[in-house]
């Protein structure tokens, strides 16, 4: 598998900036919109948590496990992106994941950030 199986994040047609930091250099921050978030919840299959098993007897990367988290994160981030473009933001400021374990079936993974509109300095 290559590195495009266990990567993530946005691509480069998108509308809307992702961004960790507070700014993005070069721009300004012209209006704040608020809070939003992508939210998804993943359950485990039989064969990856019997195949995490036996791997954690040996030891070793859960590459299947991996692989599910990458594309549980790349859906939460379609997420926040699609609620961001609905409220009017070209950007998300500050964007952060949680990831929890949900009820003992799953994983809860959630991407949020604040909404925002940038124009160029």
């Amino acid at each position: 598998m290559g590195i495009d199986d266990y990567g993530g994040g946005q691509t480069a047609q998108s509308d809307v900036l992702v961004v960790t930091t507070n700014d993005v250099p070069g721009h300004q921050v012209t209006q704040i919109i608020g809070e939003v978030f992508g939210l998804t919840v993943r359950s485990r299959h039989l064969g990856s948590q019997i195949g995490a098993g036996l791997k954690s007897m040996i030891g070793g990367e859960l590459k299947g496990l991996t692989k599910t988290l990458v594309e549980t994160r790349n859906q939460a981030m379609e997420r926040l992106v699609e609620q961001a473009k609905a409220r009017g933001a070209n950007a998300v400021l500050m964007m952060r994941f949680d990831v929890t374990e949900a009820a003992d079936v799953g994983t809860e993974v959630c991407a949020y950030g604040t909404a925002a509109v940038i124009s160029r300095s």
